[in-house]
């Protein structure tokens, strides 16, 4: 039987998850964690073969548990990536070793991903593994499987470059293109997004915040509340309050809340 780790933010995503596996008499999930920290620390200790791995988590994400585990340990278990966000061209996206879910997850889909690891795990060829996870990492990030692997060595950030340079914004009868560059932060007003740029006008867009989110290039813009993203070009200083909680100060005078969750992504900000 195979050790299996399951890692998602999401209670009812794991819940799922173990439900579903449970169908398949080779794998034994010995773990489920709920972070990425608690992802590595248990990848560490308890030598799994596979880990099913979500992308989107807040704090230490997939590709940042992918880098820890690379510079604490010599061999990787086989990754099978898992994310409610078919953003990079999922259906190009053929390996014999590794693979990827889409949430919500399919049962028939899962059983593929199951074969290719059962098959793989069969070959035992460790030097193939090593050149998938890199095809399949790279599949998820549009870029070289090299270059990517480069960067997680090096701490470098996992991003796609192809990102739109206006937003367009539909309105009464009209569209409006905001150019990312002038955007200053954005939050959410129910079933909206509120685009404050830097001419003090405020567009709303109609689309969730992980929508747009993932249109946003991360080097530029980081997420600081489920409800907020902030360019990072706009923050003039992080403040702890009274309370213990977080809020960051922009240039133009906005005082933006930082959530717990996103705490340690926004001090990454400063440490750049």
């Amino acid at each position: 039987m195979l050790k299996v780790i399951v890692v998602d933010d999401e209670p009812l995503a794991r819940k799922g998850m173990l439900v579903r596996l449970a169908a398949f008499e080779q794998l034994e999930v010995v773990a489920e964690c709920s972070n990425g920290d608690e992802a590595v620390a248990q990848i560490l200790e308890l030598k799994p073969d596979v880990v099913f791995l979500d992308v989107e988590m807040p704090g230490m994400d997939g590709f940042a548990v992918l880098k820890s585990l690379q510079q604490q340990q010599g061999k990787l278990p086989y990754i099978v990536f898992v994310t409610a966000y078919d953003h990079y061209a999922f259906n190009a996206f053929e390996v014999n070793a590794l693979d990827y879910v889409l949430k919500p997850v399919e049962p028939e889909r899962l059983k593929a991903a199951v074969a290719k690891v059962l098959k793989f795990h069969a070959a035992a060829d460790s030097q193939k593994h090593k050149g998938q996870l890199a095809a399949a990492v790279a599949k998820l990030t549009g870029d070289e499987a090299g270059n990517i692997l480069q960067r997680l060595d090096k701490s470098e950030p996992v991003v796609n470059d192809r990102f739109p340079d206006a937003i367009s914004i539909k309105d009464s009868g009209e569209i409006t293109r905001v150019p990312v560059a002038e955007i200053d932060w954005v939050d959410a007003a129910g079933d909206y997004m509120c685009i404050h740029t830097k001419d003090g006008q405020t567009h709303i867009l109609r689309r969730t915040m992980k929508e747009l989110e993932l249109e946003l290039d991360p080097r530029l813009f980081v997420r600081v509340h489920r409800s907020a993203i902030v360019n990072v070009h706009t923050i003039a200083k992080l403040q702890m309050l009274s309370n213990g909680e977080h809020q960051l100060m922009l240039t133009n005078g906005q005082a933006v809340k930082v959530s717990r969750s996103y705490k340690d992504r926004v001090k990454q900000v400063f440490s750049q």
